[in-house]
């Protein structure tokens, strides 16, 4: 299990939790839950949370996020837990402030979430996104993005499965107010090769320590590890 992070840092994850099903094929949001409580983090963006067909029920169920000591913001309905499969939870001592959708060009039906959160740092506004399988689509997506993560009432966190497998700035150059930290491979589970899920930040921000969650059973959970950072105000 990870340490906590230090009181004056913000502990972000973000995890492709492939709907609860892990590499043994067996749905159990149980084991996601416990993948969860190993990270030590403040609050976890998650991609594929909600069931593939409508009306997308929750692939980890609500009362087990809620029982587990997590809060989670409400970007759904109709029982889903978020919005085009994107969710955000977070922990006791963060308080929501406002939430909303970023609409997300493609063929794909695609879409990203975010949330205004009180934290430790202040005001800090993350979101979450799932990005195509087409880098034209990716380059697009990343445009909207960049768009929303132009604030200045807050601090910003853009976390997620970007499914670019180029360690290249193809996606960081299209927002250069955000700080992409260093790619570690996160995919597939067992054997990790690509750094498809990615956490960046701007500048009122510095991470202090960033890395990827191998303990078991993330090795099976899903197909993807989590990746996280400790962030502190700059």
């Amino acid at each position: 299990m990870l340490n906590r992070p230090p009181q004056d840092t913000l502990r972000v994850a973000t995890y492709n939790i492939q709907k609860c099903i892990g590499l043994d094929l067996r749905r159990r949001p149980e084991r996601t839950l416990q993948v969860l409580a190993g990270l030590g983090a403040d609050i976890v963006v998650l991609q594929e949370a909600d069931k593939r067909l409508p009306p997308r029920p929750a692939a980890l169920p609500h009362f087990l996020v809620e029982e587990t000591g997590w809060l989670a913001a409400d970007l759904g309905g109709a029982g889903s837990l978020g919005w085009h499969g994107n969710a955000v939870l977070f922990k006791d001592g963060v308080e929501l402030l406002d939430k909303g959708h970023i609409p997300l060009p493609g063929l794909e039906p695609r879409g990203a979430v975010w949330v205004l959160l009180e934290t430790a740092l202040g005001p800090v506004r993350v979101i979450g996104a799932h990005l195509g399988l087409t880098g034209r689509a990716r380059r697009e997506q990343m445009h909207a993005l960049a768009r929303a993560a132009k604030r200045e009432d807050s601090a910003v966190v853009l976390a997620g499965d970007f499914n670019e497998w180029s360690r290249g700035a193809v996606l960081q150059h299209i927002a250069p107010g955000l700080t992409f930290l260093p790619p570690k491979a996160s995919f597939p589970a067992l054997r990790p090769l690509g750094a498809l899920d990615r956490i960046a930040h701007c500048r009122r921000l510095k991470a202090v320590a960033h890395g990827v969650h191998g303990a078991r059973p993330a090795h099976i959970a899903s197909d993807h590890l989590p990746v996280w950072a400790d962030l502190r105000a700059v």
